[in-house]
Parts: C-alpha cells; sequence; structure tokens
C-alpha cells in the first residue's frame, strides 16, 4: 500500500506535494519522491527512508521549482527500499514520469518483451514496466497511451503520470487500487485518500476502474476505457482533517480490521491463476519439496499463533511431521535440523530479533529457511533462502489484525503448492480448497457486517475481570490469537485452553458470572464442544458460542450468547472466527476507554531480545 498525490496549479508543486505526503505515510514509509515539471523539464528528487529525509533534501520543497507535480510513499513490494526503487519512475528517454500504488501482475513478461527491444531498466519495479511502455507507445497523444498500457497491464494500480511533452498538464488512471481527483479554484489534485487534499479542497470525484483524468487549472476532464468523455459526479467531504486520516474511524486498529477483505484478496488473488496455486517468487522446486522431510514452523506473538493453525492445516495436506516453536525459545532448546528440514519463519516486519536469531541458527544447522514477512527488504527476508511476501500493507495499530489474517492466507497458499507438487490430495479435493481459499476475502466481509450484535455483547462484559477462551483442534489455535488480542488493548486477564484441558485444572477458575468464549467451528468436534460448555455453565459461566452458520440452531441450546461464521474447509476456520472475536477485543478496549492504537507497554516492532 502506497500513497499518491499530485498537483497542478500557480503555486509551487514540491511544497504542495510533501504536505499531502505527510498525510499519506500511513501508506507507506521506506521511501518517498517527488517528479515536478519545470523550464527544465522533468525533475524527480527521491530518497529511501522516512519522508523527512525527502524534506531534507528539499528544504522543505523550496528547493525544486516548478508548478505540476507529482508526489509519492512508498511501501515496496517489488525491489528493496532504496533510491533507484522509490518512486516516482521515470521512462528511459525522460518522456514520463510515474507514480503507482498497487501490484503489476504480469510485469515481468512485459519487462522481458521491452529488453528485447532494447528498452533499458534501472530498478526492480514494476512500477518502472508502466513508465517504459507509455513512452514505448507515446505518439503524441498522452490518453491513448495510457489506454494502450492498461489493456496490457494485469493487476490493480493508481496510477498518477505527468509528461515532459505536456507542461500543463496531470493525467491519473485507476483499477481496483483508490484514486480521488480533488477540484478547485486555479488548483486542482490527485491523491490516494482525502487526508492528502483535504487542506485544500473538500470538493472531489472518485474514479471508476480503467477511468482516465485530465487535470489543468482550469478543472479536469474524465474518459472511460475507449477515450469516451464521461460525466462525473462532484462530491463534497464532510471530515475533519483527523478522522480522514483514518477513512472515517475512530481507530487505525478498527480501519485495518474492515481492511482485511481487500488485503486478503491481494495476498491471494495474484497467486491463483486457472485454479492452481503459483508461487512464482518461491524458489523451492518440486524436487527440492520432494526431500522435506519435515518443518518448522517458528516465529512470535500473533505471528507465533499463525504458526499454530499452520500446524494443522500442514500437517493435513501433506501428512507430514510439522513442529512449531517460540522463536525466543528455538535456538535455546538446541533443536534438531538437518538439510532435509524447512524452517518457515514468521514476523510481520521481517526485523523481529528473537526470529531473526532462530533463521540464522537453522541456516547455521544447514536447513532450508522460507520466510513470510510483510516487509520488503527486511532483514528477515534478505536472509533466507526463499521469502513470501503478505502485501497487507502497514499496520499502524500495534495490535496486529490483517497481518494475521494474511500471514494465514500465506501459509494456505504454501501448504496447498506443496500439496500440488506433492500429490498428496486427489484432484477434486485440491480443486476444492483452492476454490474456497479464493471465496475467502469474500466471506471475511460477511464476518464484519453484524459489527451491531458485537458491540451490544461486549457492552455487557466490558468490564470482566477474567475471559476464558476454549476450542479444540483448529479452533484452540483461533483462541490464542483471539485471547492475546483481547488482553493486548482491553489489559483484561485473558487465557485461552483446549476444551479437553478443562478438567484437568483450568476449570478451578470459574465461578459465577465468568465469561468464557467457546470457538465451536470446527464441526466434527461440535458435541465435544457442547460438553465442555455445559461444564462451565454447571459452574455458573456465562458462555458466548462461535460456530459455523450449520450449526446455529445446535449452538442456541447450549449457549448463552452465540455469533455464526461462514463455513470454509476446517484448516481455513481460523480466518473466519477470528474477525468477530478482534472485533469483540475492540470493543471492550473502546468502553474501557484505552489506548487502543498504542496500548501501554507494547511496540510495533521488537527488535531486541
Amino acid at each position: 500500500m502506497c500513497g499518491i498525490v499530485g498537483y497542478i496549479g500557480d503555486s509551487q508543486a514540491a511544497p504542495v506535494l510533501l504536505e499531502g505526503l505527510t498525510k499519506l505515510e500511513y501508506r507507506g514509509y521506506d521511501s518517498a519522491g517527488v517528479a515536478v515539471h519545470n523550464e527544465s523539464g522533468l525533475h524527480v528528487v527521491k530518497a529511501k527512508g522516512r519522508l523527512s529525509v525527502l524534506e531534507g533534501i528539499l528544504d522543505g520543497g523550496g528547493k525544486l521549482p516548478g508548478t505540476v507535480g507529482i508526489g509519492h510513499t512508498r511501501w515496496a513490494t517489488h525491489g528493496a527500499p532504496s533510491d533507484v526503487n522509490s518512486h516516482p519512475q521515470a521512462s528511459g528517454g525522460g518522456l514520463f514520469a510515474v507514480v503507482h500504488n498497487g501490484i503489476i501482475e504480469n510485469y515481468m513478461q512485459l519487462k522481458e518483451h521491452l529488453i528485447r527491444r532494447g528498452v533499458e531498466f534501472v530498478s526492480d519495479t514494476d512500477t518502472e514496466v508502466v513508465a517504459q511502455m507509455l513512452e514505448h507507445y507515446y505518439r503524441g497523444d498522452v490518453p491513448e497511451a495510457i489506454r494502450q498500457v492498461t489493456e496490457r497491464v494485469q493487476g490493480s494500480y493508481a496510477l498518477g503520470i505527468i509528461c515532459a511533452d505536456c507542461p500543463d498538464k496531470v493525467f491519473a488512471v485507476r483499477k481496483d487500487s483508490p484514486l480521488i481527483v480533488g477540484l478547485s479554484d486555479g488548483q486542482n489534485f490527485i491523491a490516494s485518500d482525502v487526508t492528502a487534499i483535504l487542506a485544500h479542497t473538500r470538493r472531489m470525484v472518485r474514479l471508476k476502474d480503467r477511468e482516465i483524468a485530465v487535470l489543468t487549472r482550469e478543472g479536469a476532464e474524465f474518459f472511460d476505457r475507449e477515450l469516451e468523455p464521461v460525466e462525473k459526479p462532484v462530491e463534497t467531504v464532510e471530515w475533519d482533517i483527523t478522522a480522514a486520516e483514518k477513512g472515517g474511524y475512530e481507530h487505525f486498529m478498527m480501519k485495518e480490521i474492515c481492511e482485511q477483505p481487500e488485503a486478503l484478496s491481494k495476498t491471494i488473488s495474484p497467486r491463483i491463476q486457472a485454479g492452481r496455486v503459483v508461487l512464482d517468487d518461491l524458489k523451492l522446486t518440486k524436487a527440492d519439496i520432494e526431500n522435506i522431510s519435515r518443518i518448522f514452523i517458528v516465529a512470535c506473538g500473533t505471528s507465533y499463533h499463525v504458526g499454530a493453525v499452520a500446524k494443522y492445516a500442514f500437517e493435513k495436506l501433506l501428512r507430514m511431521p510439522i513442529e512449531t516453536d517460540v522463536a525466543s525459545e528455538f535456538r535455546y532448546r538446541e533443536p534438531i535440523l538437518d538439510e532435509r528440514t524447512l524452517v518457515i519463519i514468521i514476523s510481520q516486519s521481517g526485523e523481529t530479533a528473537d526470529t531473526l536469531a532462530a533463521l540464522r541458527e537453522a541456516k547455521r544447522q544447514g536447513a532450508r529457511t522460507l520466510a513470510i514477512v510483510n516487509v520488503v527488504g527486511s532483514t528477515i527476508a534478505s536472509e533466507a533462502d526463499d521469502v513470501l511476501y503478505t502485501w497487507a500493507g502497514p499496520e499502524i495499530a500495534v495490535a496486529s489484525t490483517k497481518a494475521y489474517s494474511t500471514q494465514l492466507a500465506v501459509i494456505y497458499l504454501i501448504a496447498l503448492h506443496m500439496a500440488q507438487e506433492l500429490g498428496t490430495l486427489p484432484e477434486g479435493e485440491l480443486a476444492e480448497f483452492v476454490g474456497a481459499l479464493e471465496r475467502l476475502p469474500e466471506l471475511a466481509g460477511r464476518c464484519l457486517e453484524d459489527r451491531e450484535t458485537i458491540q451490544h455483547f461486549a457492552s455487557r462484559h466490558f468490564n470482566a475481570k477474567d475471559i476464558y477462551f476454549i476450542g479444540r483442534n483448529v479452533d484452540y489455535a483461533a483462541s490464542l490469537e483471539a485471547s492475546l488480542k483481547l488482553k493486548e488493548i482491553s489489559y483484561i486477564h485473558s487465557e485461552a485452553y483446549t476444551g479437553g484441558e478443562l478438567k484437568h485444572g483450568p476449570i478451578s477458575l470459574i465461578e459465577e458470572g465468568t465469561l468464557v468464549v467457546a470457538i465451536c467451528t470446527c464441526g466434527r468436534l461440535f458435541g465435544k464442544m457442547a460438553a465442555n460448555i455445559r461444564e462451565v455453565k454447571a459452574r455458573g459461566a456465562v458462555v458466548l458460542g462461535l460456530c459455523t452458520e450449520e450449526f446455529a440452531q445446535e449452538m442456541k441450546g447450549v449457549a448463552d450468547w452465540q455469533f455464526c461464521v461462514p463455513k470454509v474447509p476446517d484448516f481455513m476456520l481460523p480466518s473466519m472466527s477470528i474477525l468477530p472475536l478482534q472485533l469483540f477485543a475492540y470493543y471492550v478496549a473502546s468502553m474501557k476507554g484505552c489506548d487502543i492504537d498504542k496500548p501501554r507497554n507494547l511496540a510495533k516492532s521488537v527488535t531486541v531480545e
């Protein structure tokens, strides 16, 4: 997820662009850049690091003259953070400068096509392909060149474009990535988010997929994908700037909870083609996979809970022994590894100290390593033998939500890919699982629809002293994360137990009015969990039961309250059950008045042991 801003008017462009980018830095912060059209042509300045680095280079924008320009703050997806890979990306002849948010899925094929025609590339980005293609197809008509390019690229994009031959225009086009046009007197804007331009205008136009906008100082014209003119309605934004930065949500955490369907789509969709899982970035060959005798999954915190789910998924799909380890304990227990061991390292930031130490221990012992991370070019991503990115975009809230969901999605992709290569599943069953994975973003959206019911339930229990979560199989794995999310942001004491362990000690904690959340989505174990619910209710517990829609009636007979989620294959159930429980944790913390986005004593990235 990146941030885009563009400006045309009578004011100096660079300060306006930098001001807008400060409001978009939440969307990406590993590098930033601007391109401005002035008397000497297109002038591009960009730098790795936070936006403040670029601001220092430009002296707040004052060093770069010109009244037309585009800017970008980056969250890397293709190519590690660097000055060269930063946006804007320019074409080889200097005719075009482009900023981009999204992922061009077929960029390698397009790049190879251009290289065969003599085009030289300088970056590792998918965005440079767009800039080079614009110049390749340009015949004096920029909108026509844009049309030619958008007919050939696959994936998602929001593009801001300036052309050396058009000193008084800014161009924009989008597909599946956000981009708005802001309108004002004598000056006009493009932006990823209204927050970037709200200080200048509240009048905006939303582009539809593959619509092209041409901005001048006097106004904006809009065209459909066939370059036919279209009339666009103008909206007036009522938000204040603080609310707009969070998309109208009170907290970043709620915004990120609600972004999960989109984040899942970005993680999953490019990696499923014609009903098969395709992991182009994975260097593991079929022979490599056949050589693996066992898998270790190593992580901390929320990522460790992803590993807990992964154990069930891998063992079911691959019939291979799996071990799940807390990264801080991994190297100290002297694990037995060899060249036939695959160690999967999971980290949102890619810099987690304990997890990095575990990676290095695995490599020291000769194991093959595969990292699942969100940050391109991070240390773990750089040192692992293989890396798969979650493409979740930056998380601002300390308590992880969409990172957990997208890490789970990558686990499912890896497990299904390996099952394809090993032939451990019948083709019909494999196709069913891949189809279910493709539907996951849509089903996640359904899980987030009934927020009012969850909020009402939270209002009755936000003053609880203790809350316990129970489950069996993958439901226990999900209960670990649900419990962590609650205690992280609400400061309520919470524990997670397997349903079968209740009678071995934890049931002594139950007293009159104790809240127990029973996750019962695993249908074949519903009867066992119903018995556990009766056990705690007999000791005075109040029970919230979480089940799939097919068990709604049965749950009414045993629990005091219930939430239902859609049915998916068992190993994917935590992707459904965690969503209402994230909402529950959020509403409880909100009603207690906690600092939800920045809970006490916690940091987003743990870079010390």
